[in-house]
């Protein structure tokens, strides 16, 4: 069994208060948990301690990224969060520097992450339709895939050593929503990803 920690990073707004994000962790709490996980949960609107964060990413095997894309991106309180925890972090518990040594300070930026060893899995919400993605004939992505869209929120992870696990989107929840299937689509992939075969 593994140490799961999940960030529901949602910013609530009066037309999109986040409830299928906080759906979608308390699912995956109830989920993992039931799987045997061990599963800590970080609402980031409801307040954190930066260096209780800091500990809990040392703690996981694996960290769950919960949250809405807005405007392309994460939502800012979640870049917030990103910015205290991490650069806390720095310290040594997340990375040790930036991964460059005197003798050649040119090369291997990035590449100081003390979390080898744990993963990370980002799931998104959208507005965007799955169909604006993967298609290069689509006018505003021109092909890019959802991870192309998150590739700072990857990047970041990378910075600490971590290594990715299949990415999540619930897609064009705002106009036209099928959250009963983004659910279904959401348990079918946490199983396939953390469902523990029997020895």
């Amino acid at each position: 069994m593994t140490k799961i920690l999940i960030v529901n990073g949602t910013q609530p707004y009066d037309f999109a208060p986040g409830r299928l994000n906080a759906t979608l962790t308390d699912r995956a709490r109830s989920l993992l948990t039931s799987l045997g996980h061990e599963v800590r949960v970080t609402t980031i609107d409801e307040g954190y301690d930066v260096q209780a964060e800091v500990d809990s990413h040392v703690w996981a095997d694996t960290v769950i990224m919960q949250f809405p894309v807005n405007w392309m991106g994460a939502p800012w309180t979640f870049k917030k969060y990103m910015d205290e925890v991490y650069t806390a972090g720095m310290d040594g518990r997340l990375c040790a520097g930036d991964g460059r040594h005197a003798q050649d300070p040119k090369a291997n930026y990035g590449t100081g992450g003390s979390l080898q060893g744990t993963s990370y899995l980002l799931s998104a919400t959208l507005n965007a339709p799955a169909e604006a993605f993967d298609d290069p004939a689509q006018p505003f992505f021109q092909g890019m895939s959802l991870d192309d869209l998150l590739r700072p929120l990857h990047l970041n992870a990378r910075f600490f050593g971590m290594t990715p696990l299949p990415s999540f989107g619930a897609f064009d929840v705002m106009k036209n929503p099928d959250i009963a299937l983004d659910l279904a689509r959401f348990d079918a992939h946490l199983r396939d990803i953390f469902a523990v075969v029997p020895a």
